[in-house]
């Protein structure tokens, strides 16, 4: 799966020198690539991430090293813009435009290091530094001599994967779930017997494709899937090295249409949900993340990562086996690993002595597994493989998945290798929930808990526009995006503000805003209290505005008596009493109904910068009293009292409408009105 992954300053392998037509390797030395002819080469298509700015065609000298700029954020070619200094001295560094921009900007270099005469153990199982050829292997020998927990994680039917599940059960989409059969998931994949060839038949020979060397854990560049194809049908005994490919994604390709995620992904996934389809497709920028091929053979192993952005994986085993071993992403296990990941030790250490325990499943063909927000994992594959799978974000973590983006960003992880249009999904996700919340929609406690962490990260993404740096302003607005979000300040403060309300919080402050916990009922959220729902609100980051005229016209109030029998005791009367417009007088019953009806009226104007808004709201209450002894819903329903809409109890005999509209007036000659009505 595509993991994310650290732009370091210096090359992780020095390459060996040139060898002559002449020159013999010792039987003991790896067979290096042999080098492809100039003309069979395809130029591959360079992003702006792939280009360094001052890059010069006579400039020579290793380009695998790169430096990034402290001020405009962008990467060079150390050999393009340095002056011959050691790279790894640099503490902090300027471009040249940067530099001429404002002069007082100095370059830095570290502290020496302190250095103790005390002997230490170093393991170096890679020496990846002194260019030596590691051996693939490596970590599997290491394993063996550690403690390793086999999983009890939990196995479950394929129809039972789905909202329901998430919405009834707390412990949903916390930690991994394996499904050994695919029925009843609704999802599609290819036939057992596709393989490799198959998958570069539907996607292209001559497509690129990212293989990683498993050794060294590092790219090996100038692979297409034909290429690939002809590798991984070698016989393993021939095979140069151990290869594996992890981030080959074919949405839009003939292999797409064979490939469906499960429904669970599918009602989940955020790109699916909120990103508007009118940009998905070709020649659209979105988030390509749904789905991938991952062939890998026998031996190889992907190291530890988390997903990109802390999303989550579905992963679908069509042949071979894998081996997994997962981290629990604990506040202490995800603090290890950030000092672990882009820095030596992902090189010498071992990740599981920092951390509580490390888990393995194994799954076989046939099987698939979820994987939850956050939790880290190595991949082994003990026999040449192919997987389908791919990555979600949702709402029911939203924390997590942003506390892996802290520790990206905290990690140097380039952008080319973080989820793709991050910030601007969480704009759509946020614009989405802020009408579903003015629509008086309402949502679990656990989804309200992430909308928090959501609504504050916007925030911080607003600030920044407000008051931060040239840089940071422009690259916070570039992330907004203007098909939906007018103002990103306001819809982000409003947002966190309808949030806290919705979670029973008594304030938007940062400091005495506190959300309540509230009870849930087969996975639905009680009504308010009348005692919760007279405390006062106080939200100070967002005030609506107010309106320059309030008229509340006078009550009328009607009474008469209709016959009309009960509701019933089946699950259908409350279809029946919920369809407004029913005129339920006139039925043929000796059983009659004193109905008590009233109506208010509040009407209220406002001016706008583009003219007048105006707001009419009304607001119908019935009450129906059967006076004879009949067969009614569970309870006594002849004594009902008026009380507000939102304590009304489920199966009272009192229907309440609210009829809201508003009028915008937004010039002499145009008129818009809409009409809200909710019952």
């Amino acid at each position: 799966m595509a993991r994310s992954r650290r732009r370091i300053t210096r090359s992780a392998i020095q390459k060996s020198p040139e060898r002559s037509p002449g020159s013999s390797r010792s039987s003991l030395t790896p067979m290096e690539d042999e080098p492809e002819p100039a003309q069979a080469e395809s130029t591959p298509t360079k992003t702006d991430e792939d280009v360094c700015p001052s890059c010069r065609e006579g400039v020579q000298g290793e380009k695998s090293s790169w430096i990034r700029c402290d001020a405009c954020k962008i990467w060079f070619h150390w050999a393009c813009v340095g002056d011959g200094s050691d790279l790894e001295l640099i503490n902090k560094w300027f471009c040249g435009p940067c530099m001429a921009e404002k002069p007082s900007r100095v370059m830095t270099l570290k502290a020496p290091a302190r250095k103790s005469s005390r002997k230490r153990t170093q393991l170096d199982y890679a020496n990846l530094n002194a260019g030596v050829e590691s051996d693939p292997s490596r970590w599997l020998r290491v394993i063996q001599g550690k403690q390793i927990k086999d999983d009890n994680f939990r196995r479950m039917n394929g129809a039972d994967v789905g909202l329901e599940w998430l919405e009834n059960d707390e412990t949903a989409m916390r930690e991994p779930i394996v499904v050994e059969n695919p029925e009843g998931l609704r999802m599609k994949m290819p036939p057992p017997e596709f393989s490799v060839q198959d998958v570069a038949d539907e996607v292209g020979y001559e497509t690129p494709v990212e293989v990683i060397d498993v050794a060294s854990q590092s790219n090996s560049p100038g692979w297409t899937l034909g290429r690939w194809a002809e590798y991984y049908n070698t016989e393993p005994s021939k095979r140069d090295k151990i290869r594996n490919v992890i981030s080959l994604e074919i949405s839009g390709t003939k292999l797409a249409d064979q490939v469906l995620p499960p429904r669970l992904v599918r009602e989940l996934d955020w790109v699916e949900k909120f990103w508007p389809s009118t940009r998905k497709g070709k020649g659209h920028a979105y988030p390509k993340v749904q789905l991938y091929c991952l062939m890998g053979v026998a031996s190889a192993w992907t190291d530890w990562h988390v997903d990109f952005a802390g999303s989550s994986v579905y992963y679908h085993i069509l042949r071979g086996c894998k081996v997994f071993y997962f981290i629990r992403p604990t506040p202490a296990n995800l603090q290890a690993y950030e000092r672990w990941s882009g820095t030596e030790m992902q090189s010498n250490v071992w990740l599981g002595d920092m951390v509580d325990e490390v888990v393995k499943v194994t799954l076989h063909a046939g099987n698939t597994m979820i994987i939850p927000t956050g939790w880290i994992h190595a991949v082994h594959t003990p026999v040449d493989s192919i997987v389908f799978g791919g990555n979600f974000l949702h709402s029911y973590n939203i924390a997590t998945q942003l506390k892996v983006i802290d520790i990206e960003k905290a990690t140097h992880v380039p952008k080319k290798f973080r989820f793709p249009l991050f910030v601007k999904l969480c704009w759509y996700v946020g614009d989405k929930y802020l009408r579903d919340l003015k629509s008086k929609e309402e949502f679990s406690p656990r989804i309200l808990e992430s909308l928090e962490a959501l609504a504050c990260f916007l925030v911080s993404e607003s600030q920044a526009m407000e008051r931060g740096t040239e840089a940071a302003k422009r690259e916070a607005k570039e992330n907004v995006p203007s098909d939906r979000v007018k103002d990103a300040s306001a819809m982000a403060r409003e947002l966190r503000w309808r949030v806290r309300l919705a979670a029973g919080a008594t304030s938007d402050d940062e400091d005495l805003g506190r959300l309540v916990k509230k009870n849930m009922v087969n996975g639905h959220k009680r009504k308010r209290s009348p005692t919760s729902a007279a405390v006062g609100v106080q939200f100070r980051n967002f005030q609506p505005k107010g309106w320059d005229v309030v008229n509340e016209l006078p009550r009328e109030s009607d009474k008469r008596v209709v016959n009309v029998r009960p509701p019933k005791t089946s699950n259908m009367w409350e279809r029946e009493w919920t369809e407004w417009d029913k005129e339920f007088g006139g039925q043929e019953s000796e059983e009659r109904a004193t109905v008590e009806k009233t109506r208010d009226v509040i009407i209220k104007v406002r001016k706008t910068e583009n003219g007048v808004e105006r707001q009419r709201i009304e607001r119908v209450i019935e009450k129906w009293v059967w006076k004879a002894e009949s067969s009614k819903p569970e309870g006594d329903l002849q004594d009902v009292e008026m009380r507000p809409i939102e304590d009304a109890a489920v199966g009272c005999e009192e229907v309440t409408k609210e009829e809201e509209t508003e009028v915008h007036v937004t010039s002499p000659l145009e008129t818009t009105q809409a009409m809200e009505v909710t019952a």
